[in-house]
Order: C-alpha cells, then sequence, then structure tokens
C-alpha cells in the first residue's frame, strides 16, 4: 500500500451560534489514497460540504475545526498558518465548487484569471503561462480553447463555465481534488462528459479526488469508496461494490431505495420518512433513530463501528445484513 495522500482522523468542526454550539463534523476519519476516489454522500444538512471546507481550511467565522488531523501528504493543515495554505491551495489541493461563479470573477477575463492563478504557484513567463491555461481547457473538452480564453465568465454557459473551473482545479496537477457537488447543475450530457473526463485525468495523474454529492447514481459509475454521512458523522464506509450491492445501514439503504430508477413502475417512488436532526438538539442515542424503521432500545445509546468486512463498516446496532435484493 502506497501511503494516502489526505489523510483525516477524528475531525471535528464546530459553529458557535448564539442557540448554542453546532457539531456539523464530528469525528470523521478516512484516507484517500493517489488516484482514489471517495465518493462522500448524504442528504443536505448532513455535513459533507463542511467537511470539504474543512480540509481546505475555508470556514468562515463562527465555523472552526475544533479537533483532529488533516494530513496532506503527512502534513498537518491544521497546523500551518495562513501564508503556507495560500501556497498549498489550487498547488497541492484544489476545490471545485458546485456554483462555478462562486470561484471565476466575473469582470474578468477567463485568461487573467487562468495567468493570475499559475503566475501565482510557477516562475514561468505569461506566454507559458497562457499556454498552461490553454492546454488545460483542451485536456476537459472546451473547443477553440485559445479564443475561449479572451472570453468573460457571463459569455460562457453553465456547462462551459464548469469546465473551465476543473480546468483550473487541475491545471498544476495537484495531489488532491474536492469536488463539492459541480455537476448538480448541470444536464445529464454534459454531466456524464464531465464525468468522463474527470475519471480520464486522475488516472493519467494519479491524483486524489473527494466527490461530494448526494446523487448515489454518480458515486456507483465514479468513486472506489464510499463514506455515507449523517447529522455530522460517517455511518457506513465501504468500497462502492460492498455499500451498494449489500448496504447495512437502513440509512444507506433508504438512500438506495430512494432513488427514482429503482421503484417499480407505477408505485410511489420510496422516501426516509421525518426530516434531518438539528444539529444543536441531537440528543443521546443514534441520530437516525427517530427516522429508522429498525430501530430497538439499544438504539437509546449511541453506537460504535461494527466491521463487516475488511475496509467495510457500520455505525450502527441493527445492521442489515443480507444483500440488497
Amino acid at each position: 500500500m502506497t501511503a494516502p495522500v489526505l489523510s483525516v482522523r477524528n475531525l471535528v468542526t464546530e459553529f458557535d451560534t448564539r442557540a448554542g454550539t453546532l457539531r456539523a463534523v464530528n469525528n470523521v476519519s478516512f484516507d484517500v489514497q493517489p488516484g482514489e476516489v471517495l465518493g462522500i454522500v448524504g442528504e443536505s444538512g448532513s455535513g459533507k460540504t463542511i467537511t470539504g471546507f474543512s480540509i481546505m481550511q475555508l470556514l468562515d467565522q463562527p465555523g472552526k475545526v475544533k479537533s483532529g488531523e488533516i494530513l496532506l501528504n503527512g502534513k498537518d493543515l491544521n497546523k500551518e498558518d495562513s501564508r503556507e495554505l495560500r501556497k498549498l491551495r489550487g498547488d497541492r489541493i484544489a476545490m471545485i465548487f458546485q456554483d462555478p461563479m462562486m470561484t471565476l470573477n466575473p469582470v474578468l477575463r477567463i485568461d487573467t484569471q487562468m495567468i493570475e492563478t499559475i503566475q501565482a504557484h510557477r516562475n514561468v513567463s505569461k506566454a507559458e503561462a497562457r499556454q498552461i491555461a490553454e492546454d488545460a481547457l483542451a485536456q476537459v473538452g472546451i473547443p477553440s480553447p485559445a479564443e475561449r480564453l479572451k472570453t468573460y465568465p457571463h459569455e460562457m454557459s453553465g456547462g462551459m463555465r464548469q469546465r473551465v473551473v476543473i480546468a483550473i482545479a487541475l491545471m498544476l496537477e495537484p495531489d488532491l481534488i474536492i469536488a463539492d457537488e459541480p455537476t448538480t447543475a448541470l444536464d445529464v450530457t454534459i454531466q456524464s462528459q464531465i464525468l468522463y473526463e474527470m475519471q480520464r485525468l486522475l488516472s493519467d495523474r494519479n491524483m486524489g479526488l473527494i466527490w461530494i454529492t448526494h446523487d448515489l447514481t454518480v458515486v456507483a459509475g465514479l468513486a472506489h469508496k464510499v463514506a455515507v454521512m449523517y447529522a455530522g458523522r460517517i455511518v457506513e464506509y465501504g468500497s462502492v461494490n460492498e455499500l451498494l450491492d449489500a448496504p447495512a445501514h437502513p440509512y444507506t439503504r433508504g438512500l438506495i431505495d430512494s432513488i427514482p430508477s429503482n421503484a417499480s413502475h407505477g408505485k410511489r417512488l420510496t422516501q426516509i420518512p421525518g426530516m434531518t436532526p438539528s444539529l444543536l438538539n441531537l440528543g443521546d442515542g443514534c441520530p437516525f433513530r427517530p427516522r429508522c424503521s429498525k430501530a430497538t432500545d439499544a438504539c437509546a445509546v449511541d453506537p460504535d463501528e461494527h466491521t463487516l468486512s475488511e475496509g467495510h463498516w457500520v455505525r450502527c446496532h441493527n445492521p442489515v445484513l443480507e444483500a440488497k435484493g
């Protein structure tokens, strides 16, 4: 086994609010190997995006990483100062946001933004930086990249802007990319093209990828491993085949059952009853208990990790141990 490009250990992220302390990420641990894709899935509010922002050290006040380690190639990002973090972001670790306009400056041309990014991390001339930018656009399937460099973000379609953002993330060949639902707002054709290009580029460059999403169908075709999050913690973790073929946590099974393509023709779509709980008032025991059909008195106590097979574990008192039919 090679050393992981990213190792997260016992990560806790909190927000101090007027109503109390909100623990958005609760004791989360995982590794990402070079060339590996980890899918982090769950409903809105489960802590997926905050986990990504915590790794990138991009939390706004009142958010803070309370404890834990975030090791990028052995270097703990929690212990780095802001100057060192600026050197690492975009160079050794990059993030692709769901909304490309969060990344792109609407009043600057694409070439200005890409060249500035390159020259901030590489000692190259403007002409060399332009060539790197042009090559990056070509690699993500943008036609006439030299011409596209001269355009402003508003002159591009949503899919084209997202390709530019992916190109910016990839062009300096970072060791790790965190992608926060980057294809959610795109049509299916553009989504499949971007997923194909991401797989090809990751394979060519042997970089790690964390893909944050609520869409298990995307994870099924992209990820090697999957972490299912609920109420700020990972409730099930394993290889994509094990987790999708034999989901052990009732929440994981509920997510899979609620995929529209899994529904029988003419029948109502399956859904998980209830709502995600308030992280300000989780109470004792398993946070999924009020929504779980398998809940028992034992669930009043917070469950520990239960190993099902090598690399596959679940945090549940009553795991579903038969394969999905």
